[in-house]
């Protein structure tokens, strides 16, 4: 507790967990974010078209992922930030272009990158 009486909560980084010393606004630290850039560019999931990951990288880098339990069900955004859905690192996702099926959506694009970055 400081000495004005509010408490002190450190930021974690969504992946790592380690404690930022700035904060950032997708929550990522900096070596988090070069990995999950990385394995976009690199080894890019072959479920997700080109404009799919393009849109993920934006969610991830404007901090409309977040984690709910254990880092592999996530909390995100919609596109104009009105409703927010549950997607999971393997592709699951309750927006509406998750539960078409037909192709996965670019949040379940961003949760399995933020999953599948490596350190």
């Amino acid at each position: 507790m400081s000495a004005s009486g509010t408490t002190h909560h450190d930021t974690r980084c969504l992946k790592c967990h380690r404690i930022l010393r700035k904060p950032s606004p997708d929550g990522l630290g900096p070596k988090c974010r070069r990995m999950v850039r990385r394995t976009a560019r690199l080894n890019p999931p072959a479920a997700f078209k080109p404009y799919q990951l393009a849109k993920a990288i934006e969610l991830l880098e404007m901090g409309g992922l977040v984690p709910l339990r254990s880092n592999r069900v996530y909390l995100t955004v919609s596109d104009d930030g009105s409703e927010i859905y549950r997607t999971a690192a393997t592709g699951q996702c309750n927006c509406p272009a998750g539960l078409r099926a037909t192709s996965p959506c670019y949040h379940g694009a961003a949760a399995h990158l933020l999953a599948t970055a490596r350190a």
